[in-house]
């Protein structure tokens, strides 16, 4: 019989992690600032041990990073970090270079040394040299396919696996990419990528003379030109550089969610299934968290019956670059990138989320605008069912006053009376406790509607390709 898989989600702030527990999570991982790859890790140390017995006071696990390449300027930081890590006693370390791996094995023992997605594990052989040094996990790299995932599981069946399930794609190895340093002098590698990726880039004509010029693509030329690559080991398979009004996105994937290949994950035993996003909001960490806990615990219930459909509109109230299935049905294709723009879109925007409760008055944070009667949904955890509340006036938590909209900002909070709800406060304040998210539909138009209908689409090809 299987074990039943680990939903994993980040934690890039203390209230991330406590939504990511609330909503599903089996378990959460989380960094410091200066010895792991989280450098914009929102948590102090206070804060992290904090968020490390709220974790075990809910019978779930948390796992810390310590999964930087190291310079020499870093070894003398390890002693002290290792200590804390001892102290800490999270239920794993995550490590990427094989010296840190070494000192902490030999100078903290007791902690469980799993291999980060850093160390670029693609093979078997892999996971059976880190095996044979001690690690107790090994996280695959995202470029390995589902029939290499099988093959890895099937040679390796006494060790734990985990791969990536959805969040952002990198164009280089896991995060192994140089361009950051070299055009941000900001290195991926120490945690301070800076994405450039994601940047537009503009197309320029070198004349014979030596004269470099812009060459400008407007309404009138756009369909004179077709700009292509060719790769020397693969002649006659050419690749589209596409650039409009706004630039072009060469090296711009499209965001990874494996929804639809859920049941191959489950099927084949994987130990853990990861989410990225360490930098999203809590509404991203409570939607992803929710709709994959459904969908995981419903597969296990009813395989035969499991239909990926069912939790693909939540998914799609994220903000995204469109959705592909990165490399698990094998070779990239065009689809898998996002040429047009770097931006993520959705139809639906994070509201806010209730901060606390003050007696029977929930206090609300506001993270995007509301106005008179407009409607927002209260995402209830464990449970795909909404609760929907309209206001037609808002008090500020602080000083009483009454408006008619309010918007977000330095920390604004509103307090919803019980007599907003539509059912009994006591049930209310058991749907909904602190940390709650809700969510607010504010529709795309025009050019931003079409693409992301568009991506949809996209996503759709791809899914229905591997049922041909």
């Amino acid at each position: 019989m299987l074990n039943k898989a680990e939903l994993l989600l980040p934690a890039g702030s203390l209230v991330k992690l406590k939504t990511a527990i609330l909503y599903g999570a089996d378990a959460v991982y989380a960094g410091t600032p200066d010895m792991c790859l989280r450098a914009q890790s929102k948590f102090t140390m206070e804060e992290l041990k904090e968020g490390i017995e709220f974790v075990h006071a809910h019978g779930k696990k948390i796992y810390l990073t310590l999964n930087l390449f190291m310079h020499n300027r870093d070894v003398e930081k390890l002693p002290t970090f290792v200590e804390t890590l001892r102290h800490l006693q999270p239920d794993g370390v995550l490590i990427a270079d094989p010296g840190v791996f070494q000192y902490v094995k030999e100078n903290a023992p007791e902690l469980n040394l799993f291999v980060s997605t850093q160390a670029n594990i693609c093979s078997w052989q892999a996971v059976k040299f880190w095996q044979s040094q001690g690690a107790k996990l090994c996280v695959l790299g995202r470029e390995v396919t589902f029939e290499e995932m099988k093959e890895i599981r099937e040679k390796c069946p006494d060790i734990l696996l985990e791969c990536f399930m959805h969040g952002a794609m990198c164009m280089s190895y896991s995060g192994r990419c140089l361009i950051s340093n070299y055009l941000a002098d900001r290195s991926a590698n120490q945690g301070k990528c800076a994405h450039c990726c994601r940047w537009h880039y503009k197309l320029h004509l070198r004349l014979k003379d030596g004269t470099i010029k812009e060459l400008l693509i407007d309404e009138h030329n756009k369909d004179s030109f077709e700009f292509l690559l060719e790769e020397e080991f693969r002649p006659g398979e050419y690749f589209e550089v596409m650039e409009d009004e706004h630039g072009g996105y060469m090296l711009n994937s499209k965001d990874m969610c494996l929804m639809p290949r859920l049941p191959d994950l489950l099927s084949i035993g994987m130990d853990s299934l990861k989410v990225e996003g360490r930098n999203k909001t809590e509404y991203y960490a409570a939607t992803v968290a929710r709709t994959y806990r459904q969908a995981i615990d419903d597969w296990y219930t009813s395989p035969s019956t499991w239909d990926y459909n069912k939790y693909m509109p939540d998914l799609y109230t994220l903000q995204n670059r469109g959705y592909c299935l990165g490399f698990h049905d094998g070779k990239l294709t065009n689809i898998s990138q996002n040429y047009e723009y770097t931006r993520t879109l959705g139809d639906w925007l994070f509201a806010g989320s209730i901060v606390k409760w003050d007696n029977d008055d929930a206090i609300f944070e506001i993270r995007n605008y509301i106005n008179s009667g407009e409607e927002i949904e209260f995402l209830i955890p464990n449970s795909m069912e909404n609760i929907k509340l309209k206001l037609t006036e808002f008090e500020d938590a602080s000083t009483g006053e009454i408006t008619p909209k309010v918007s977000a900002g330095q920390e604004k909070k509103i307090r919803i009376k019980p007599s907003s709800w539509n059912r009994p406060i006591a049930e209310i304040k058991k749907l909904l406790p602190q940390y709650v998210i809700a969510r607010k539909f504010a529709p795309l138009s025009g050019e931003n509607g079409n693409m992301l209908q568009h991506k949809k689409q996209e996503f759709d090809i791809l899914c229905q390709n591997k049922q041909k």
